[in-house]
């Protein structure tokens, strides 16, 4: 059963097309069953680890449709504001394009981030502390030295790209029924949900986000994207103060609940998945997880299938946040 796509929307098809222009170059990152939870929930329980995917989260897929619009465009170079795991997936992408890629970088961005970018060759620009600081800074350079914008989520070339993770989901779980996605400016979430509930109607689209930052929950009680004084977590990823106008109106219309997990909740998700799944996941890919382990026996229909969107945390990271027992896992 499949459900149209009103024309302002990115379509099924756009995502189809994404998906073939990615064949080769981002990595199909498999379902990976979680039996633990599996028994937990009483149903079959499934992780898609975009932590596995190419600069370790599942940015890669919207900045390399982008880029590869852009370049066949004839854009001399690019330009984006990130916290950390968009800005590497521009410099990556711009690097395969001969492109030159500058970064703007919050003045807090992790070091792991800053030289994930700097090894693929992107420029690091350093501005304030939020988005909204980060995206001033990024257009006066744009326009000052001719580079083509590549937004973090609110673009349909991002979400036609990032909605190949759901599109890849669908077809390798037909039967799913429940899918759980982090949210942060929405681009994940917004292709995710259109791919899965035009192919599967019947499924519930869960957008999870930080109880610190919950734009997308915040929105949706509006009516419309509002502007948050200030966003605040662990997942680092996840904090925009806005969530995008075109990713609020794929969300609007096809997520089925919005939910909100806490920070400890997200540190023992990242212990789970370290221990249990043998996975390093950074918190903010561990969002939807920390939503999962919430959930009690019988609450969910599946098969169930939770997207950690990320893995850019290093050692040093994983002991920090874990080191003094971090929410521990739970048992």
């Amino acid at each position: 059963m499949t459900v149209a796509s009103p024309p302002d929307l990115v379509s099924l098809d756009a995502i189809r097309d994404a998906a073939r222009h990615l064949q080769g170059v981002a990595v199909r990152t498999p379902l990976l069953p979680a039996d633990e939870l599996a028994e937990r929930l009483g149903v079959p329980v499934f992780v898609k680890p975009e932590s596995l995917q190419r600069v370790g989260a599942f940015k890669l897929r919207g900045a390399f449709t982008l880029v590869r619009q852009l370049a066949t465009g004839g854009a001399r170079g690019v330009i984006t504001y990130s916290s950390g795991n968009h800005g590497q997936a521009v410099a990556w992408a711009a690097r395969r394009f001969e492109l030159r890629a500058v970064i703007v970088m919050p003045e807090t961005v992790a070091a792991p981030k800053r030289r994930g970018v700097e090894r693929m060759g992107g420029e690091v620009v350093l501005a304030g502390r939020t988005s909204q600081d980060r995206y001033v800074r990024a257009a006066e350079i744009a326009q000052r030295e001719g580079l083509a914008m590549v937004p973090p989520f609110d673009h349909p070339a991002i979400i036609a790209g990032q909605g190949t993770a759901g599109l890849e989901l669908v077809e390798d779980c037909p039967e799913v029924r429940t899918v759980a996605v982090p949210v942060g400016g929405g681009g994940l979430a917004a292709g995710v949900a259109t791919a899965v509930k035009a192919l599967r109607a019947e499924a519930a689209v869960v957008t999870v986000e930080p109880e610190g930052a919950p734009t997308f929950e915040r929105a949706r009680a509006a009516g419309k994207p509002v502007t948050l004084e200030r966003t605040g977590s662990v997942a680092d990823g996840l904090l925009p103060l806005r969530i995008g106008e075109l990713t609020f109106a794929h969300l609007a219309r096809y997520a089925t609940r919005a939910c909100l997990v806490s920070d400890a909740q997200i540190v023992a998700a990242v212990r789970f998945a370290l221990d249990r799944l043998k996975l390093v996941v950074e918190p903010s890919g561990a969002a939807t997880l920390a939503w999962l382990l919430a959930q009690s026996s019988g609450a969910l229909e599946g098969p169930v299938v939770a997207v950690l969107s990320g893995g850019n945390i290093e050692y040093d990271g994983l002991r920090a946040l874990l080191g003094d027992g971090g929410g521990g896992t739970p048992a």
